[in-house]
């Protein structure tokens, strides 16, 4: 198995459940964002550079997993590589369709592609319809359409907010969104490169969905705060209270994560018939999250995040909310 990838995130993952099922492994990538697993073989190359493939494109491959966003690279890959591969799954993204505040099916309309190599931040969706078009050129690809990923390890610091948030809090108020029945799909990074990688090795072809149980907002701050055993008063803000002080949904600085606009609710109710179907197995929510917990604890519950609010700026809000 090729992994073009395996030093961030999700492609490191893949990358160790590709080993630990047997696979013959090599990941390809920078090397700037981590280290590739030790069990692996590693070659380090930029993507963006015309020889970046030299160094494996000597040789076939079974399997071809690519985590990438960006056109151009997933481009330049199929052109050098895939002849060399027997089967390429490319993982994708729920940000990939036209309307996302409705239920998504595999088959739902898709956004325009994005002509342009490199995909800009705001672009992610469009820059993701344009790399699943290059790979479904392939006569034996796998395109996995991930919602919203959690687990330890997570760099976007969403799904791990509240729980660590409740466990710094202890018996102290914590501040939510007021969204309880939003629908919500949370995927343990575990559990979905597990299955990709038994997936592909399967075989399995087309477009598929990899989505956590369908459950909501509240649910999931209700089993944060369970696993963390907060004691403390939830305080819950409308998103017109939230977004009138400066805090936004989702991610990002300053924001309240796992909260999103209607027009994006669709990305909870992403349809996982056809994933279970290909034998996706995922464990406990509650499970998922005191691995979580612990993950957090390891990295500093009061760090500087990439999602959610700083401690100080949730009691400010909270001091507003509650004079």
């Amino acid at each position: 198995m090729l992994v073009l990838g395996g030093t961030s995130w999700v492609g490191g993952e893949v990358a160790r459940a590709a080993a630990a099922q047997g696979h013959e492994v090599t990941c390809l990538a920078r090397g700037e964002s981590g280290h590739a697993p030790p069990e692996v073989t590693f070659v380090q190359a930029d993507r963006e550079e015309p020889d970046a493939y030299d160094a494996v494109a000597g040789r076939r491959w079974d399997l071809v997993v690519d985590v990438s966003r960006q056109p151009g690279q997933v481009r330049s890959a199929v052109a050098a590589l895939g002849d060399l591969a027997a089967h390429w799954t490319l993982v994708s993204t729920g940000s990939v369709y036209a309307d996302q505040s409705v239920a998504l099916s595999e088959g739902s309309l898709l956004l325009p592609p994005l002509e342009a190599d490199v995909a800009d931040p705001e672009q992610y969706g469009e820059g993701k319809v344009a790399c699943e078009a290059s790979v479904r050129e392939l006569p034996a690809h796998l395109v996995v359409r991930a919602g919203l990923i959690g687990g330890p390890g997570d760099r976007s610091d969403r799904y791990g907010y509240y729980v660590s948030r409740f466990a710094v809090a202890g018996d102290g108020p914590v501040l939510v969104p007021d969204v309880p029945t939003q629908p919500m799909q949370v995927i343990d990074v575990r559990d979905l490169a597990e299955w990709i990688v038994r997936a592909a090795g399967s075989g399995a072809t087309g477009v598929v969905h990899g989505v956590g149980e369908p459950t909501t907002v509240g649910e999931l701050i209700d089993r944060s705060a369970a696993v963390a055993g907060h004691s403390g008063e939830r305080v819950a803000a409308g998103p017109d209270w939230l977004h009138a002080h400066d805090v936004e949904e989702w991610m990002g600085p300053r924001s309240l994560p796992l909260w999103l606009p209607p027009d994006h609710h669709g990305m909870g109710m992403m349809d996982d018939t056809r994933a279970l179907a290909l034998g996706l197995r995922r464990r406990p929510i509650d499970d998922s999250l005191r691995d979580t917990l612990e993950d957090e604890r390891e990295r500093g519950l009061r760090r500087d995040r990439r999602a959610g609010l700083a401690r100080e700026d949730e009691l400010a809000l909270l001091g507003e909310l509650r004079p």
